[in-house]
């Protein structure tokens, strides 16, 4: 089955270029929000806070500015605010005057009522060092609101004393706004943080899609699909494509180089070996059945290596598609003809798109083999099924009704040459060969007892995606 594009992600674990680059993208996109979010609210703030000063500054300069001397008493101005009048309002202006460690009120605001504000000695010192400006600070109000408080130090005509004047008012409508601007930032960078995490995985997924073009053209080339990676790709990942292709054809050529040396070591060694077969028998004695002997366990090893040899190079090199049902369909019909007497019947099931990952010779002599070994033990009825185990693996089982195969001797019938019964013809390489192809795929032959009564082989073997 061919990976989809969402398949360019590795799985969780793994290292992945996509993850790595949108995590950093998505970190640095959120620092960079974060602290946008916080720099905009201490700005806000800020300013918030300015302005309320300057408020404040402005009542404190109207109260110094109004403020008077009457028979040696202080007389406050005729202030309008109305909040200053109403009891605990929030409002509140103030006139102390000091009298060596002692501070008293010579005057305060109808809205302070009984109480009075009188500013921490810090203040009360800073004000002094720097007379005629305001000093700011917070404070709590009579009904323990938060207080924002402007004190400064001034002088009378008519008194020696220092006189301290005080304004404040209720700091809270400040800090709600401060908060709702706070909140409606986050909310907004919130969401402009996700549209750019989002913006970031779609740019990751778009600028590397030519990547995950170039992994699926690499897997349909190991699987059999195509020859060559074709597709046209960015200038960055172009030379990757050609040194891929240069690699694969290179890697051909020296299978196909390494299949024609053992292929011609091969027909070096038969010809000598027939030439004594022929002259062994042509003059029979002991020595001549020992050299004959010898020469058809020489020819019989050539020949397996020589099919190892093949069957390792196809395995290692880009897949060969074939698809497995017509070759069971064909061993299946040429099988009832040749064992018509004995075998009433070759069952066999295969899905149409079932396809193994190798070529079609190496197929039909793996099949061949367990199908004819069936039929040869068959008292009647033969059953062969293969079906998709997993992406990369396909299972084919064959089982008869035969007399089946005691559990002792399965592996003896691996054996090179083995024959458990003499008087069903053949040479004992069958299965032998079988279990050879199998294992240089990369596969497993399993023998066990069949629900028909005989022996069942399990084969299991690489399957072609797609």
């Amino acid at each position: 089955m061919k990976a989809p594009w969402a398949r360019g992600v590795a799985p969780f674990g793994r290292p992945s270029l996509v993850r790595r680059l949108v995590l950093l993208a998505a970190a640095w996109s959120l620092a960079v929000v974060v602290l946008a979010g916080l720099a905009m609210s201490a700005f806000f703030s800020h300013a918030a806070m300015q302005r309320f000063d300057a408020s404040l500054s402005e009542s404190l300069d109207t109260l110094v500015a109004g403020a008077g001397v009457q028979n040696g008493q202080v007389v406050p101005p005729e202030l309008t605010e109305p909040r200053t009048l109403r009891a605990y309002s929030g409002a509140y202006w103030e006139i102390l005057a000091v009298n060596g460690a002692v501070t008293s009120a010579d005057a305060r605001s109808r809205s302070l009522w009984d109480r009075t504000l009188i500013p921490p000695p810090p203040i009360m010192a800073r004000a002094a060092q720097s007379p005629g400006e305001a000093v700011f600070y917070d404070s709590q109000g009579p009904l323990n609101q938060p207080l924002r408080v402007a004190v400064m130090q001034g002088r009378l005509p008519e008194l020696t004393a220092p006189i301290y004047f005080l304004t404040a008012e209720d700091r809270s409508p400040v800090e709600k706004a401060v908060r709702a601007f706070a909140t409606a930032i986050a909310i907004s960078l919130a969401l402009l943080g996700a549209g750019l995490i989002a913006a970031v995985i779609v740019q990751v997924r778009v600028g590397l899609s030519p990547l995950f073009a170039l992994r699926r053209e690499v897997a349909a080339v190991r699987t059999g699909e195509s020859e060559r990676i074709a597709g046209a790709y960015p200038s960055e990942l172009a030379p990757l494509a050609a040194e891929l292709n240069a690699l694969m054809s290179h890697t051909q050529e020296v299978v196909e180089r390494q299949r024609t040396h053992v292929g011609n070591l091969a027909h070096a060694l038969k010809t000598p070996l027939s030439v004594i077969l022929t002259e062994s028998r042509e003059h029979p004695g002991a020595l001549s059945e020992v050299i004959v002997r010898q020469a058809e366990t020489m020819g019989q090893q050539i020949d397996h290596h020589l099919r190892r040899a093949r069957a390792a190079a196809r395995s290692q090199g880009p897949g060969e598609r074939t698809a497995v049902a017509p070759v069971i369909e064909e061993l299946a019909r040429t099988l009832e003809k040749i064992f018509s007497a004995t075998v009433s019947e070759v069952d066999w099931r295969c899905p149409p798109d079932l396809a193994f990952l190798g070529e079609r010779q190496d197929l039909m002599e793996i099949v061949g083999n367990v199908m004819e070994n069936a039929c040869k033990w068959a008292a009647s009825y033969v059953q062969v099924a293969a079906e998709a185990s997993s992406p990369r693996q396909f299972a084919l089982t064959v089982e008869d009704d035969g007399p089946g195969l005691h559990a002792d001797k399965r592996d003896e019938v691996l054996r090179r040459g083995a024959r458990l019964d003499e008087h069903i013809p053949g040479s004992g390489l069958g299965l032998s060969i079988v279990d050879e192809l199998v294992r240089a795929y990369g596969g497993a032959l399993e023998l066990s007892d069949s629900s028909l009564g005989g022996l069942k082989l399990a084969i299991t073997l690489p399957r072609a995606e797609g």
